[in-house]
């Protein structure tokens, strides 16, 4: 097994779930417009949606890498050229990051959970990142490759939690340190276009 790979990878998901998203920023709006624990609901939502990704993917894409090596390579290619594509979508991107929103109606925790789970299973780019994402971090030539996709994924879902978690928690300092520090946006755009790139070249010379 190669730990370096899973710190790797986790390192990744760091600085991803760290970077201005729709996920993260809707975190953070919910926490300020409603309270801590609506922006937590949230957050176990798109956790929950991220687990039935976790499990499309292991048990597609295992199908594949184990009747068609080749097209398990072009997989990876189209990974390689996906998370390429997204460096350039997030550099023609602008830096602001707005955290406006719609403060007028209070949700409850069950409807705000059931959303963060639907906004996530029924958006096909989390699809697409994980098939993009993932394979390129297989870690063990002894276990099966579905274990090596949970683990993956259980590794993304604990990193994310811990990541949207404290921007639910600490959401009030977090949009007074967003208003206050302009260049924030600049850092965090440029540490994802970093990532995905590097992504990208690991999985082209992996």
């Amino acid at each position: 097994m190669d730990y370096d790979v899973l710190l790797a990878f986790s390192m990744a998901t760091f600085i991803l779930a760290l970077s201005p998203g729709p996920d993260n920023i809707f975190v953070l709006i919910q926490s300020i417009s409603n309270g801590k624990k609506y922006g937590l609901a949230v957050v176990a939502g798109l956790m929950t949606g991220c687990l039935v990704h976790t499990t499309l993917l292991a048990f597609g894409v295992s199908a594949v890498i184990k009747n068609n090596p080749a097209i398990f390579t072009f997989i990876k290619m189209f990974g390689t050229a996906y998370l390429f594509y997204l460096a350039v979508m997030v550099y023609r991107s602008g830096d602001t990051i707005s955290i406006a929103g719609e403060t007028k109606n209070k949700k409850n925790l069950g409807s705000l959970y059931k959303q963060g789970f639907i906004m996530n299973v029924l958006n096909p780019k989390v699809t697409i990142f994980f098939l993009a994402f993932f394979p390129g971090f297989l870690f063990s030539s002894s276990l099966s490759n579905v274990i090596q996709f949970y683990t993956l994924g259980f590794l993304f879902i604990v990193v994310s939690s811990v990541v949207f978690g404290a921007i639910a928690i600490l959401s009030g300092q977090i949009s007074s340190f967003l208003i206050a520090n302009k260049r924030t946006g600049f850092v965090l755009k440029w540490g994802q276009i970093i990532v995905f790139i590097g992504i990208a070249v690991y999985l082209l010379i992996g």
